[in-house]
């Protein structure tokens, strides 16, 4: 049964690799027109820069939403172990795992992260 598995996840492992290396193998574009690394394909030269300046700040808050949406999603299945385990332990990782949160959030108030500025 064991190596039944092996050898499937194996074969299944070697079929994606084979088409990854096929995919990039026939998906290789040339860049040597100068007209299509142009911003605009029409022929006009842009007035002004064609690429807008990317805010850090927003970046930095989706960052972080990100990060505290990962952890959120690893307490949801705590609510399960909870039937499960023995009380004491369960509200001791708990209250650690969102006391790490908590010194998280302090953290990125104190750099300024989660301030927002013009």
């Amino acid at each position: 049964m064991i190596n039944l598995m092996l050898s499937i996840g194996l074969l299944i492992m070697l079929i994606s690799l084979i088409v990854m290396i096929l995919a990039s193998i026939l998906s290789k574009k040339t860049f040597s027109d100068r007209e299509k690394n142009s911003p605009f394909e029409c022929g006009f030269d842009p007035k002004s820069s064609a690429r807008m300046p990317f805010s850090l700040q927003f970046f930095l808050i989706a960052v972080i939403f990100l990060i505290f949406d990962v952890e959120i999603t690893l307490l949801i299945p705590m609510i399960f172990v909870f039937k499960v385990s023995n009380m004491i332990n369960f509200f001791a990782i708990i209250i650690f795992f969102v006391f790490i949160l908590l010194i998280g959030l302090y953290h990125e108030w104190n750099q300024g992260a989660l301030t927002w500025s013009n």
